[in-house]
């Protein structure tokens, strides 16, 4: 099909656009591809900027959050409050398409939870039909990320799909996932430090769903609710960082964590203007009890550190205490343009 695709975008009555259920999967199987006649654009679910607006935030509320990120300084109260329960709503109805129409036009969560959950069956369908040699693997991993993001390091234990299972045998299979969509590993590092990615461990990861929305569809029945009044018997801890892991993938960014037996755990890690920022979610009343943020300031100098909490916005030192929402405000620098024009006036 996608060689078709060049002789009919060289006939040129038409532009063409390909999609369909796992796509990106499709795209690593094909022996060539007809490069300058295509382009491809990675899509996501909503982001929590695209959910705010999608629920009525208008641009000059979206404008003021930014401002308020940029500046440092403490958002509109009415804003905060606000925004806060859009957040908790973000962690049910999550950025499918699909699941957020039937939500604003219905405001019945249980009418999205069934939406989400044909979704999840679908995923597990198309694990069978693209997959037929490891479908046993991939949809055990699929319906395991709620229970392992449940532990309380939230890393993907290999004995949990087998006693003597090993990565090696396995990593075809989260490849398989994370290349349809459906899964985002976030690799540990050794070393906060530029680039990341050569301290990169692939064996030890957390493997979040690609939709915090689905996610919460595969927790027991009725946790919509259960979410949204903050019960306490929840770890809010693996939804809160599944949706920081969905938004930073959205904004471009490598996903990875740190982790040290001496030093302690930090939520993420990211590279920005060529330094490296440790990143904690939190979704407690405890958010300024953080003793590996506090390691990495000592051991590393850190001068930046970002903590996302449900409080206003505040600085104590290098950190930063950002609010939950402002997870959208976190982008990757765009490149600026470069022009250059060689003289070769003698030729």
């Amino acid at each position: 099909m996608l060689t078709a695709i060049k002789f009919l975008v060289e006939e040129g009555s038409y532009r063409y656009i390909l999609s369909g259920s796992l796509l990106g999967v499709e795209m690593k199987n094909i022996r060539s591809v007809p490069v300058g006649y295509m382009g491809i654009l990675e899509m996501f679910p909503l982001d929590f900027e695209e959910f705010c607006r999608a629920n009525g935030i208008s641009d000059a509320v979206i404008s003021h959050v930014y401002t308020c990120y940029a500046e440092k300084k403490p958002v509109m109260e009415t804003v905060h409050q606000s925004l806060l329960q859009l957040f908790w709503l973000y962690l049910v109805v999550g950025g499918m398409p699909e699941a957020v129409r039937v939500y604003l036009e219905t405001n019945n969560l249980r009418e999205v939870a069934q939406v989400q959950q044909y979704i999840c069956e679908l995923y597990r369908q198309d694990i069978a039909r693209y997959d037929p040699d490891n479908r046993l693997y991939l949809a055990e991993i699929f319906d395991l990320r709620p229970s392992e993001l449940n532990h309380q390091n939230k890393r993907f234990i290999m004995k949990n799909l087998n006693e003597r299972a090993v990565f090696s045998r396995y990593e075809n299979s989260f490849l398989w996932l994370k290349d349809a969509g459906v899964a985002l590993p976030t690799y540990c590092v050794s070393e906060p430090k530029v680039p990341l990615v050569l301290s990169r461990a692939t064996s030890l990861f957390k493997l979040f769903a690609s939709d915090v929305g689905l996610l919460a569809s595969m927790y027991a029945e009725g946790i919509q609710l259960s979410i949204l009044k903050h019960d306490n018997d929840i770890n809010f801890g693996a939804i809160f960082e599944n949706a920081a892991a969905q938004e930073l993938h959205c904004h471009g960014f490598p996903l990875y964590y740190y982790r040290n037996k001496k030093q302690g755990e930090l939520d993420f890690v990211i590279e920005q203007k060529g330094r490296v920022i440790p990143l904690e979610i939190k979704s407690g009343k405890t958010y300024k009890r953080h003793s590996a943020v506090s390691n990495m300031i000592e051991t590393y100098g850190m001068s930046d550190v970002y903590v996302f909490c449900l409080d206003q916005l505040s600085v104590d030192g290098a950190v930063t205490y950002y609010p939950i929402y402002m997870l959208m405000c976190l982008r990757k620098e765009e490149l600026e343009d470069c022009f250059y024009r060689i003289d070769l006036p003698e030729l």
